[in-house]
Parts: C-alpha cells; sequence; structure tokens
C-alpha cells in the first residue's frame, strides 16, 4: 500500500508538471500606426506686443492721466507736458505765415502791374523781371513759413503723450513736474500687450537638424498638433497655443533656435519672463509599432527585445529598436512586421525558444477543477 501510494505521487507530480510545462502568455498583433513625436523644451514667456512711452517734445510734465497697472486704449491721453512755449511758437509760426502771405500779395501785384509796361516798353524789362522773380521769392516764403506752423502746431499736439498701443501700462518711470526729454534714456512707462501672448522656445540646432533630415527621408511628416504649457509650480496650463515660426538664425552662444508659440491668455495668467515647458509635436512616424512596456525588456548587453510567437508556438526573443514612450507603450521604430504576435503578459514564464500557450491579450484566466482521480490520491496519500 505505500508503494502504491508512493507511485500514485510520482505520477499526480509528473501530470502536473505535465499541465504546468507550456506556460500561457497573451499576445497582441503588431501593427503599425501613426506616432506623434512629441518634445519637451523650455521656453520664456514673451508679451505680444510692448512699446515704450516716449516723449517727443521736451518740457515739465503737467499732468497724468492714467492709473498704473490699468488698462489703456491706442490713442489714449497719458501725460501732458507743459505746452506754453509751444503754444507761442504755433502763434509766431503763425504770425510770419501772415507776414509773409502779405508780402507774396504785394511782390505779385507789381510783378502784374509791370508785365504790360514791360510789353509796350514803358519800363524796362529787367525791372519787370526783377518784380517777377520778388513775387516767386515771396511765394516760396509763403510755404516755409506754412512749414514751420505745421512743425510748431506738431510740436504742440506731441505735450499731449498718447498711448502707442492697447494694453496693459505698467509704473510711471516719472511723476508729475519732472522733466521730460526728447533725448532722454528711460522711457515714461511701457505698455504690453498680453493676450495673447509668446512663449519663445529653445531647441538645440542638433535636434533641428536631425528632425529636418528624418524629414526630408521620408520616415516622417510634419505634424501639425497644439502645444500644451506646464508652468513653474508644475501646473498644466489650460488654454493650448500653436507654433507660429521658427528662427532662421542660430544663437552662437547657446547653439538654440528659437520657436514661437503663440497662447490665448484672457485671465493674464502668463506674465513675461515667467519659465515653462512646452509640450508639442514636431512630427508624426507613420510607421511606428506601440508596444506595452511589460512586453519590452533588455538583455544583458542593453539590446532591447521582445518575445514573438513564432512557428509551433514557440517563444522567440528579437531585437527591436525603440524611441520614446508614449503613455504606457514603447515606440518601436524597427525589428517588428506587421502581423507579429508579440507577447506582453506572462513574459516572466515564456522562454527563448521554448513551446508557449499563446492567448490573445486581456483574455479570462481559466481555472480548472480538481479531477476525481486526483482527489482520491489525495485520500490514499492522507
Amino acid at each position: 500500500m505505500l508503494t502504491a501510494c508512493g507511485g500514485g505521487g510520482a505520477q499526480d507530480k509528473a501530470g502536473r508538471r505535465g499541465a504546468q510545462g507550456t506556460p500561457e502568455v497573451g499576445y497582441i498583433v503588431a501593427q503599425q500606426t501613426s506616432v506623434p513625436l512629441s518634445t519637451e523644451l523650455g521656453g520664456r514667456v514673451t508679451a505680444y506686443q510692448s512699446a515704450e512711452v516716449r516723449p517727443q517734445v521736451s518740457g515739465i510734465i503737467r499732468r497724468r492721466f492714467f492709473t498704473e497697472g490699468s488698462i489703456v486704449k491706442q490713442g489714449q491721453t497719458l501725460y501732458q507736458i507743459d505746452p506754453s512755449l509751444y503754444v507761442a511758437a504755433a502763434n509766431e509760426a503763425s504770425a510770419n505765415l501772415a507776414s509773409a502771405q502779405a508780402n507774396a500779395e504785394a511782390t505779385r501785384a507789381k510783378a502784374d502791374r509791370f508785365r504790360p509796361l514791360a510789353e509796350i516798353e514803358a519800363v524796362a524789362k529787367q525791372d519787370y523781371t526783377d518784380a517777377a522773380a520778388q513775387a516767386r521769392q515771396a511765394k516760396a516764403a509763403v510755404a516755409q513759413n506754412r512749414a514751420q506752423l505745421d512743425t510748431a502746431r506738431i510740436n504742440l499736439r506731441f505735450t499731449n503723450v498718447p498711448a502707442p498701443i492697447t494694453g496693459r501700462i505698467g509704473r510711471s518711470l516719472l511723476t508729475e513736474g519732472a522733466l521730460a526729454t526728447a533725448s532722454q534714456a528711460d522711457p515714461l512707462a511701457t505698455i504690453q500687450r498680453l493676450d495673447p501672448i509668446f512663449v519663445d522656445i529653445q531647441q538645440s540646432s542638433a535636434d533641428l537638424l536631425t528632425l529636418r533630415r528624418a524629414l526630408s527621408s521620408g520616415g516622417l511628416v510634419p505634424a501639425q498638433a497644439s502645444v500644451r504649457l506646464k508652468l513653474e509650480d508644475g501646473s498644466v496650463y489650460g488654454p493650448t497655443g500653436t507654433v507660429e515660426f521658427s528662427e532662421v538664425v542660430v544663437n552662437e552662444s547657446t547653439g538654440t533656435v528659437t520657436l514661437r508659440a503663440r497662447f490665448p491668455n484672457p485671465q493674464g495668467l502668463l506674465l513675461p519672463g515667467m519659465f515653462a515647458r512646452a509640450t508639442f509635436a514636431q512630427s508624426v512616424d507613420t510607421s511606428a509599432y506601440l508596444i506595452p512596456q511589460a512586453g519590452v525588456k533588455r538583455d544583458p548587453k542593453g539590446n532591447t527585445t521582445v518575445l514573438v510567437i513564432g512557428p509551433g508556438n514557440k517563444a522567440i526573443e528579437r531585437k527591436v529598436t525603440t524611441q520614446r514612450v508614449v503613455g504606457a507603450d514603447w515606440v518601436v521604430t524597427a525589428g517588428l512586421n506587421p502581423g507579429d504576435k508579440v507577447i506582453v503578459e506572462g513574459t516572466a514564464k515564456a522562454k527563448n525558444g521554448e513551446a508557449v500557450k499563446p492567448v490573445p491579450a486581456g483574455s479570462p484566466q481559466k481555472l480548472q477543477a480538481p479531477t476525481k482521480s486526483g482527489a482520491s490520491a489525495a485520500k490514499t496519500k492522507g
């Protein structure tokens, strides 16, 4: 009986080894798909428009008409410079114009009177020539004085300093009573338009060169994806942006090229000078494979490998080329063919060259109830 019981136990173990000898693995069918190749780069926020408010005439600032930090409209008067001297200059130019016009009228009349007299030789022709020349000179003097009057009026208008653009104005660098000059180094104030707003992204020229070569070779196509922004505190900025243009000059000191993206900024959350991380797709790989990370491993030499189901349902190790991770998947660009069955479940049980029992990934596991013979053997052993 002991021998029989021992023989039954050995036979049961052998049966269990036979049942467990072919591990069950889950697989996916590799299919080529279009994968956007996203890039994350650093950048700085830049105002959409920025204009310095500068005086165009000199004088004492009499009044300021805005509140610092408020929104000002284009053409709105911001400062008034004392106009006294410019009013006087305009009046003087107006008087000079009137004098020149009177002189021109007198010389024209004299030339008109001399014309018929010169024709009948009642006066010397030279006298008529001189009178005509004086009339033309007087007419030119009228034009000169009119131009001087226009200049005086323009300078008088410049005593009211307007806003060059619509935007948010900063602090005033000069106060009422200060002297403003047309040639001063500092502006009176600065206006910035912040909605929309730019983000200048820096990309290395080497990466840009690699991207352009890949695009020209036909392996990639340009992407028209939107740009996502991650702020300094790690939060993601809600609205998405678009890339406006790329610089055609490489910065010699940093070796980078500037890409400019435009973002809506209705709440004024983005401010000029902020640092941000921009994520966007510059290209799309149309012949890549997305393989779950559980199905991709590295061998002792550092090569990236996967297990595929070969003839006779045997696991075969294959080297692949991976570019990056997209979500929970690796982007495989070489080493696979359409239709390959890649093992992504039960990879720890599958060995290279050994038989496996393949089922589609995600299939429910089937649990077998113990057989009667197994139960009888257990009772006998007890």
